[in-house]
């Protein structure tokens, strides 16, 4: 009976350790994959902020998914393809009427991960030609991969 009982612990003992083992195994590689996903989801941040520097509406709509979101102003804005958004920017307008040149990322840090959605805490500033600030603005951007191409997908922010 004493034996039959130390095998079923030495049995037990190896299963337990073969789960610690698979799932530390298992939890690395999500973390892996999880951090892929975040660096990913950081460039997409940093196309869009380049193309938005530019003023090339074109780029800024690449760093997109659609239906593209926006909540700003009290308004939500839902841009149903690349087409309407493309008609509704005007980014050298933009900076005529606001006196806006560039604008930074100052902080941004991944809040949510999936293995298909980033959330990214943010706040950006805006600057003018001579470098002074304009103003700075808290958001949140919400980064999809969809059909293997990570996007922003919505983005709320208390900018105007």
């Amino acid at each position: 009976m004493k034996s039959f009982n130390r095998v079923r612990l030495l049995r037990a003992w190896a299963l337990l350790a073969s789960v610690m083992v698979f799932g530390a195994t298992n939890a690395h590689a999500a973390a892996d994959v999880s951090e892929s996903n975040d660096r990913a989801a950081i460039a997409v941040m940093d196309a869009f902020l380049s193309a938005f520097n530019a003023r090339d509406e074109a780029a800024w709509a690449d760093s997109l998914h659609f239906p593209h979101v926006r909540l700003a102003s009290q308004s939500v804005t839902v841009y149903p393809d690349r087409a309407a958004f493309l008609a509704a920017m005007d980014l050298d307008q933009f900076a005529a009427s606001s006196g806006w040149r560039y604008s930074t990322w100052d902080d941004m840090s991944v809040i949510q991960s999936s293995p298909n959605k980033v959330h990214i805490k943010v706040k950006f500033s805006r600057f003018n030609a001579r470098d002074e600030l304009l103003a700075s603005f808290d958001s949140l951007y919400v980064i999809e991969k969809i059909d293997d191409r990570w996007g922003v997908r919505a983005r709320s922010s208390f900018a105007p």
